[in-house]
């Protein structure tokens, strides 16, 4: 058994982590709450230019611009994954990338090559790990996703899909359902679909536009931002995501802390109780030795 002070170093021990998971709890419970209200902010936005953007390429079936177009012949698809830079999330990075991985196995049965593109420090890390060919990257976005970060990276796959090189773009983050629970989801970006576009737009009527300067001008710039949009709004609900789930981890850190804190004072106690026993049957057993 253990010394009652080996046992009280560890009891101190546990008692400052706990310190420092319910710190942590916390500052993540600030910071869960801005980053919703900054993702539910960025909804209306994606849903708006999505449902103009499908109304404009329903609208002009004459000009097809490269986003809609398929290329079956391309042998390479591409992979924008979006994780968090930092750890203590629970199985949040976990999940996506395996079901990351999942859908590069299953591209690689059917013969196809993997290109990444990775948003956050774990994905980088972990697609360096599994040998994906990385071919640009953004880490320490903060606590903000900053459009002009992403875009860099994000564009080296677009300008590629536009080529005619890559066969598809897949987009990889976590969904934000509630506090409680987030989905990691792996959904085709590339080629864009007039149906995906007006996903929950609600209304099959289409528009007519006047056009300035004219209609494939518009489209162009249009289509590139609404594709910028639906990358923000990952990494956006990503970021939520990765609040919530830090949140809940570390309540269950302190709460696991406080429970093997009152295990180790019993411990501590019982060890204690034994020791000043033994000390009193020494003294009464000198006593009737004496005597």
């Amino acid at each position: 058994m253990a010394s009652s002070k080996e046992i009280r170093g560890k009891i101190k021990s546990f008692e400052n982590t706990k310190k420092i998971t319910k710190a942590m709890e916390l500052v993540s419970a600030s910071k869960m709450r801005k980053a919703q209200d900054r993702m539910r902010a960025a909804r209306p936005y994606s849903e708006k230019i999505g449902n103009i953007a499908a109304n404009l390429a329903q609208a002009n079936p004459e000009y097809q611009h490269a986003f809609l177009v398929k290329n079956d012949q391309a042998k390479v698809a591409g992979y924008v994954v979006v994780t968090t830079d930092k750890g203590l999330c629970g199985g949040l990075n976990t999940n996506l990338l395996r079901a990351t991985t999942n859908k590069l196995k299953e591209l690689e049965g059917a013969g196809q090559k993997a290109e990444v593109v990775a948003i956050g420090n774990k994905g980088y890390s972990f697609m360096n790990r599994i040998g994906a060919k990385v071919v640009a990257h953004a880490t320490q976005l903060g606590d903000q996703p900053h459009i002009e970060k992403l875009i860099g990276p994000v564009k080296v796959l677009l300008d590629k899909y536009a080529a005619g090189e890559l066969s598809a773009v897949y987009l990889c983050y976590t969904r934000f359902i509630n506090t409680m629970k987030q989905e990691p989801v792996v959904q085709q970006l590339l080629p864009l679909s007039a149906e995906s576009m007006k996903a929950g737009a609600g209304n099959n009527h289409s528009w007519d536009y006047i056009y300035e300067p004219d209609a494939a001008t518009v489209i162009d710039e249009l289509l590139v931002r609404y594709t910028e949009a639906l990358i923000y709004q990952a990494v956006a609900e990503n970021m939520a995501s990765e609040q919530s789930a830090r949140m809940v981890a570390m309540k269950a850190a302190t709460d696991n802390a406080g429970n093997l804190i009152a295990e180790l004072k019993l411990v501590y106690n019982k060890t204690r109780q034994a020791a000043i026993t033994k000390e009193l049957s020494e003294i009464v057993s000198g006593a009737a030795a004496v005597g």
